[in-house]
């Protein structure tokens, strides 16, 4: 294998050396992939293409100092200032959480559950602890109808996800709040709640990939010593913030689905509640919908 010290000749000699490093440092290869598409500033299948072109030196020396800040524990989307979700790129760094492929699951469902419930009349939804935007921001891109607003306690979170909407051309209306505390006091309502609030329990601190847990705002990760704390609070205040018929959307911690689902079922009798499964089979959402009676 190429040694660190030595230059590689083509693209593919820096990617088989970069990926190879990262698997001995027991981590993900397919990050060293991600990297050098983004210090290329072209796509998978121009990669391949030009596997056998040489590899311009400053482009080498990006990438090397890259993984090798990645090996200590730097996220790749730290290092690059972004990561994908729905197919668009969102402005991340030590403020927000980092979008997971799963949060695109919960967007998807929560588009196909509004045009089943309301179809193409104006929509209004509320995005409980945005981070990035990304759920926000993305509801607004693909559906022109839905009228998005979007809170977090983190100023500093709130400038990142401006910044992503501005850069996707939309209008989502961003204020600071404790949870639902803001839109209380407005007495606003919506027809949509979505939430993707911290579950990950602090006995599970140590547990982290180092990755997660010193790079990422332990605000937006640990909900309480089981988990639930910010879906107990959510579901309190719900009732206040909801119209008549709605939908509320949630995603969930694995294994968190039953618990949130009947904490839902509870507050709201009248409603439908569904816990969804992921790609990969594990209950990541949870959805009430229907009639939201005030009891």
């Amino acid at each position: 294998m190429l040694k660190s010290n030595q230059t590689p000749k083509t693209v593919h000699e820096a990617l088989r050396w970069a990926s190879s490093f990262l698997e001995e440092q027991g981590l993900e290869a397919t990050a060293a992939e991600w990297l050098l598409l983004h210090h290329l500033n072209i796509n998978r299948t121009m990669m391949f293409m030009n596997f056998q072109e040489p590899i311009e030196e400053q482009h080498w020396k990006a990438l090397k100092a890259d993984v090798l800040t990645h090996a200590e524990g730097v996220p790749i989307q730290h290092l690059m200032g972004y990561q994908e979700f729905y197919g668009r790129k969102f402005k991340v760094n030590q403020h927000v959480l980092i979008p997971r492929p799963e949060t695109e699951e919960l967007v998807h469902h929560v588009l196909e559950m509004k045009q089943a419930l309301f179809g193409d009349q104006p929509v209004q939804v509320l995005d409980v602890g945005t981070g990035s935007g990304a759920i926000a921001v993305t509801l607004a891109c693909e559906d022109s109808s839905l009228r998005v607003d979007a809170f977090d306690l983190s100023t500093m979170a709130l400038q990142v996800a401006q910044i992503n909407a501005k850069a996707l051309g939309v209008n989502v209306q961003f204020n600071e709040s404790d949870l639902l505390t803001t839109p209380i006091k407005a007495n606003e309502t919506y027809d949509i709640v979505v939430s993707n609030p911290p579950y990950i329990p602090v006995g599970e601190h140590d547990e982290l990939a180092v990755h997660v847990r010193e790079h990422e705002p332990h605000i937006a990760l640990f909900g309480g010593e089981d988990g639930y704390d910010f879906y107990r609070k959510l579901v309190e205040h719900l009732p206040s913030v909801l119209k008549e018929k709605a939908l509320v959307a949630f995603e969930v911690g694995a294994g968190q689905g039953e618990t949130v689902r009947r904490l839902l079922q509870h507050r709201f009798p009248a409603a439908k509640t569904e816990v969804k499964f992921d790609i990969s089979g594990k209950d990541r959402m949870v959805f009430a919908y229907g009639v939201m009676n005030k009891e």
